[in-house]
């Protein structure tokens, strides 16, 4: 199991590191109904993680992708695929960077934040959890990697709840702390929102090209 929970580290920490849903989750904890908007984001962000990872597990173990199966080969290729797509859309968000000096705008749905439900926000978690590609292609890569690996069921249980805790862990992280220490949090949230905003394209090419990179050449070696 450790050699798999190993390859798991990193895509979990890609997909924590993501500055679209920490942004959220802060504009969230600064608005007048922070307490149950940002518990229905961190409950879709998890539940994201986990469909999405759960179901490639799946696929993976159905299909036979396993060591004794002789798959190997197969396991390369996803890998391949999945690190090839994370360097494309690294290409895209350098491309859509503000020029220097240029404050980086918000997504639009973002300005309505502070109008947002319980539902509405663990919706909006869900969507950026199981839908935008970049999270998509690592918690898939997540998946295959479980499915693939020599685990038993009870094994593999773990291993999503691992990389779903690491990966869920900079949405838990504020929303605990706001609920303990609400006055107290406040400006260091504002100043963790403006410093993501500004870099947050550039942050965003960074990650999905180290992510990309390093797939990409475990793909390839293992061909």
């Amino acid at each position: 199991m450790g050699p798999v929970l190993g390859g798991l580290l990193p895509l979990a920490v890609g997909v924590a590191i993501s500055p679209v849903p920490i942004i959220a989750t802060i504009l969230m904890l600064l608005a007048p109904r922070a307490g149950r908007t940002s518990a229905g984001f961190l409950l879709g962000w998890v539940g994201g993680i986990v469909v999405v990872t759960t179901i490639f597990t799946l696929l993976a173990s159905a299909v036979g992708l396993g060591p004794s199966e002789g798959s190997a080969s197969g396991i390369s290729w996803v890998r391949l695929l999945v690190g090839l797509s994370l360097v494309a859309l690294s290409v895209r968000q350098w491309r859509s960077r503000p020029p220097n000096g240029d404050t980086g705008a918000l997504p639009t749905w973002m300005t309505s934040i502070e109008q947002f439900t319980f539902g509405k926000a663990a919706g909006l978690a869900f969507l950026l959890a199981a839908v935008n590609p970049k999270n998509l292609l690592l918690c898939a890569a997540a998946g295959t990697a479980i499915g693939s690996g020599s685990l038993t069921g009870g094994q593999r249980v773990v291993a999503v709840v691992l990389y779903t805790v690491v990966a869920a862990c900079t949405v838990a992280g504020p929303v605990v702390a706001y609920a303990f220490a609400a006055p107290r949090m406040r400006a260091p949230l504002d100043d963790l929102k403006g410093w993501l905003q500004d870099n947050n394209t550039t942050v965003m090419a960074v990650l999905l090209l180290v992510f990309g990179v390093v797939l990409t050449g475990q793909g390839l070696g293992a061909l």
